[in-house]
């Protein structure tokens, strides 16, 4: 997307269809009022000339025109208003979801990694939902219901100006007053009920996520418990809510009894005065009557733009986070390969920790050179190869290639430098050459053939079929040893002259890894690698290993940094 990238410039877009549309509805609406207003000054004029018998003046054909007329006008405007409507709730449902990929990719793994899966599941669809439908439920009928409103006071002035201040103030009564009463300090409900709703669909997604772990620690039941809890609070929420739309409505249609009475009195009363035909009379009346069928959704509408705007404001709140790394104005250039790697002096602390997790960190990675870095859970591995694709910066240091701090370029052109394989690497839901060229889209079958021996995956990739062979889900066909294989294979295949690689042999046997690890030396070719690996590396894979302990740095068989 182009131009503003806020929430507000993906409705003005399609700001076109939608004025299209609220006019059909309204058209829609206007002919359905005047229909009934036609229809009961008609049947009244006809009941009127037929109780005063001969000599009586009606006008049959004028009136039954008009009633055809307004039928039709009804059924095509209706047609044209779904049409309209739904192809720009359409519309904009696609373009919110591309409109929060876009906001939110660039925050991942950094800034989204301290969110549940479950929860950014729920923000993408629940509140995408409940925000992409504000036409449709909410904007669309309450602008209409103006429009009715002003056109039901104009017709009502011309026939008698007391009916038309009663109809206004009836409109405000219905159409703001009760509503707003109905839906008043409702943002508090409706926030808690998107947590709920996001809780409800986090606690089922990891669910069926870790099945497998729940069956085998026998703790099934215990998370069922979990959900049902969650989803008698979203129920309870729900029956709240429909409490107070329910109440919202109750009062409606008390204001509604009492305003038909007013302007039944009003008619009548301007009738017997002769200020008004019997027609005409039965007209506001009906005219009324209309009125009030068309504004009884409007407590529903309330309610739903209620729960649209705290959906945005969620919404909002994930993307609107700021980047843990920005651009610089002027980005330089990254420098072509060959080139060294360098960590010089480097320190960084998570945000809101005085501990520092890197403390003075000196390292080189010299062109076709390959490291290992090895040391305890939680030491800092993990963070340095961060600092390295730029997902973080450090505090203090810098982190350069061929002499250039990488807070000088964009990260867009630094990570087409980088191949990285990172520790929970994903199968995507696809087939073999599917997820092998995410790594390589231009790759020919030849090259994803022989990436695949590389990696030991050759033979097995026959036996399911070749290339075109579905892997499933999170790779639902494959071990965990193959699927970490394919994810290796899609990270050769990048184009790029460093290679990151955490934990590559996690879920493989020792034979198997050390074969592969061999094989993956072969592959590297004239390219530099930084592994992060707790296993044992076979002679003549990595050039240097090192230890990170207490944010520091210690070469194996060398002496610690200081």
């Amino acid at each position: 997307m182009s131009g503003d990238d806020s929430l507000r410039a993906v409705f003005a877009r399609h700001r076109v269809r939608l004025l299209l549309a609220v006019v059909l509805l309204l058209l829609t609406m206007l002919a359905g009022v005047g229909l009934l207003g036609l229809s009961g000054g008609f049947l009244t004029a006809a009941a009127l000339a037929g109780a005063l018998g001969a000599g009586t003046t009606f006008n049959f054909f004028s009136p039954s025109a008009g009633i055809r007329a307004l039928t039709f006008v009804r059924i095509v405007s209706r047609y044209f208003e779904k049409l309209v409507g739904h192809d720009a709730t359409l519309r904009i449902a696609r373009d919110l979801r591309v409109w929060f990929f876009r906001r939110a990719l660039p925050l991942a793994p950094a800034r989204l990694g301290g969110t549940r899966t479950g929860e950014l599941l729920a923000r993408l669809m629940s509140d995408i939902g409940e925000v992409d439908g504000l036409l449709v439920r909410a904007v669309g009928p309450l602008l209409a219901l103006a429009g009715i409103a002003l056109a039901s006071i104009a017709v009502a002035a011309a026939i008698h100006w007391p009916a038309a201040v009663a109809l206004l103030l009836l409109s405000l009564l219905i159409g703001i007053g009760v509503p707003l009463l109905a839906v008043h300090s409702g943002d508090a409900g409706e926030a808690e009920r998107a947590r709920h709703r996001t809780r409800l669909r986090t606690l089922a997604y990891e669910g069926l996520e870790g099945a497998a772990d729940l069956a085998a620690l026998d703790a099934r039941d215990a998370w069922r418990a979990r959900v049902d809890g969650a989803a008698r609070q979203l129920a309870g929420d729900d029956h709240r809510r429909r409490g107070r739309l329910i109440a919202g409505n109750v009062l409606h249609s008390a204001c509604a009894g009492l305003g038909l009475l007013a302007m039944l009195w009003l008619a009548l009363s301007a009738f017997q005065d002769g200020r008004v035909t019997a027609p005409l009379a039965a007209a506001l009346v009906f005219l009324t009557v209309a009125l009030l069928e068309v504004a009884a959704g409007c407590g529903l509408a309330w309610q739903a733009l209620q729960s649209a705007r705290v959906s945005a404001g969620r919404l909002q709140a994930i993307v609107e986070q700021p980047p843990s790394v920005s651009d610089p104005a002027h980005p330089r250039p990254v420098p072509a390969p060959p080139a060294t790697l360098s960590f010089e002096q480097v320190v960084f602390a998570w945000p809101g920790e005085s501990r520092r997790v890197l403390d003075g960190i000196d390292l080189q990675i010299r062109p076709g050179e390959r490291i290992a870095i090895g040391g305890d859970s939680g030491c800092g591995k993990t963070t340095l190869s961060a600092l390295l694709l730029r997902l973080w910066d450090p505090q203090a240091g810098a982190v350069r290639w061929g002499g250039v701090d990488l807070r000088e370029v964009a990260q867009d052109d630094w990570h087409r430098h980088v191949a990285w394989l990172p520790q929970g690497a994903p199968v995507f839901a696809g087939s073999i050459a599917d997820n092998l060229r995410l790594g390589q889209p231009q790759a020919d079958e030849a090259r994803l053939w022989a990436v695949l021996k590389q990696v030991r995956l050759g033979d097995w990739a026959r036996r399911q079929g070749g290339l075109s062979a579905w892997v499933g889900e999170n790779g639902a066909t494959m071990s965990a040893g193959q699927a970490r294989r394919l994810a290796m294979a899609r990270a050769l295949l990048r184009d790029a002259p460093l290679m990151v690689l955490d934990e590559p042999t996690e879920g493989l046997d020792v034979d198997t890894a050390e074969a592969l690890l061999v094989d993956m030396a072969a592959a590297l070719g004239p390219r530099s690698l930084l592994m992060i690996t707790h296993g044992h590396l076979p002679d003549g894979v990595v050039h240097r290993q090192y230890r990170l302990q207490r944010g520091r740095l210690l070469e194996v068989g060398g002496e610690a940094q200081g």
